[in-house]
């Protein structure tokens, strides 16, 4: 039978025919009139090849046929109706959704390990996968080709297509090896500029967020170091006499506070926003809905 022509509200009929057996009282069970189911159950005969249904002293009475189609249509149904309604309701204790989720290198190290045990504890089942990401493209390209379905990072261009939503904001604290001659006073910018710096440049540039400040000042730093990972910036700097200028989570997940000299920058300098972002495809899917809440309640 080619299933193209079939009419699912048919069958929503013929199981209403059959737990009513009659067509007033089926009409009535889905919210038809009895000319529609009449009109519904004349259409069901020539599809079904069969009678179904004929009067006898009590109402309807099903044919053989009827009664071989009862119940595998009904458990058909049953099932259908289970699959749509999952869409709407979504239970973290007993889901065993994957869910994929794209990561920078900062949240990575300091969201991630108090999220994966809250996300076990309220959902179990639930299988997070991990990728990673550099560029803010590169979050994008991973959200429209499905390859995440949610990233966390600096935020992404807004567009139409890719949501966001803050999650939180890190301040930048320059940073010592505790016994430097440079640790024990006040940083003013000329001991700042006086000094060699580390710059974690990601893309491998040359030219960062203190640059940027210093640019408008018409004054530049000297680097002595530039790095592509960020949380080899604190490990350096504990046994060099460089200074780096360091997000200030970045320098508490790294375990080596202790071996630092914190300093407030002599330079004011924005503070760096990181955002959960999404595909409008999965806005209003329910797992992905309570995931996103989820995150966003740890961060």
């Amino acid at each position: 039978m080619d299933l193209h022509g079939i009419d699912l509200n048919l069958l929503v009929a013929f199981d209403a025919l059959m737990s009513e057996r009659s067509v007033t009282r089926a009409g009535a069970r889905i919210g038809r009139s009895q000319p529609a189911m009449s009109a519904a159950l004349a259409r069901l005969r020539p599809l079904l090849r069969d009678e179904l249904f004929v009067r006898g002293p009590d109402g309807l009475q099903p044919t053989p046929r009827a009664l071989d189609l009862a119940e595998p249509l009904s458990a058909a149904l049953a099932q259908i109706q289970q699959t749509l309604a999952f869409t709407q309701d979504f239970d973290p204790a007993s889901s065993t959704a994957t869910v994929t989720l794209g990561l920078s290198e900062h949240p990575a190290f300091c969201l991630l390990p108090r999220l994966l045990p809250a996300i076990q504890e309220a959902a179990p089942g639930i299988l997070l996968r991990v990728r990673g990401f550099t560029a803010r493209d590169d979050a994008v390209g991973m959200l429209d080709s499905g390859a995440a379905d949610m990233t966390i990072g600096v935020p992404v261009p807004s567009t139409g297509r890719i949501l966001s939503r803050p999650l939180f904001e890190e301040r930048f604290v320059c940073v010592l090896r505790r016994d430097h001659p440079a640790a024990g006073r006040p940083l003013d910018l000329d001991g700042f500029l006086a000094l060699s710096h580390l710059l974690v440049s990601p893309e491998n540039e040359q030219f960062g967020t203190v640059d940027a400040a210093l640019a408008k000042r018409g004054l530049t730093r000297r680097l002595g170091l530039t790095l592509p990972q960020m949380y080899a910036a604190p490990a350096v700097v504990a046994r060099s006499d460089l200074i780096a200028t360091l997000m200030q989570g970045v320098v508490e997940a790294s375990g080596l506070a202790d071996a630092l000299q914190l300093m407030p920058p002599p330079l004011d300098l924005p503070a760096i926003p990181f955002a959960l972002s999404w595909h409008r495809r999965n806005e209003a899917h329910p797992a992905q809905r309570w995931f996103r809440d989820f995150v966003a309640a740890q961060a």
